[in-house]
């Protein structure tokens, strides 16, 4: 599966635009990381635990998306994107979209 954030694929030609796909997932913050990123607030720095908690998030989205541009003919997915928003306290929702296409 080809993957970019642009809209053609150079040296490639989009042959059949299938439309836009998705993948997303809900990570939660638990207690550990609470404390942790409490004390790291009041002292500055990077929060780890949360960065490692995004970049997972991250990863699943992206595997998401990828298998619903398989499932509906894709080998290809162009303009792909993340976005984040929180949805309760506590919970972030990552989502990866792009347009499925098929490239030749």
């Amino acid at each position: 599966m080809i993957i970019v954030t642009t809209d053609q694929i150079p040296g490639k030609e989009i042959k059949e635009v299938i439309g836009v796909v998705s993948g997303g997932t809900v990570q939660s913050k638990n207690i550990g990381k609470d404390i942790g990123a409490g004390l790291k607030g009041l002292v500055g720095g990077e929060m780890k635990s949360y960065t490692a908690m995004m970049e997972e998030a991250r990863d699943i989205a992206m595997k998401r998306l990828i298998e619903k541009a398989s499932s509906a003919g894709a080998n290809a997915i162009v303009g792909m994107r993340f976005m984040t928003s929180s949805i309760v306290q506590g919970a972030s929702e990552v989502i990866a979209y792009g347009t499925a296409v098929v490239v030749e």
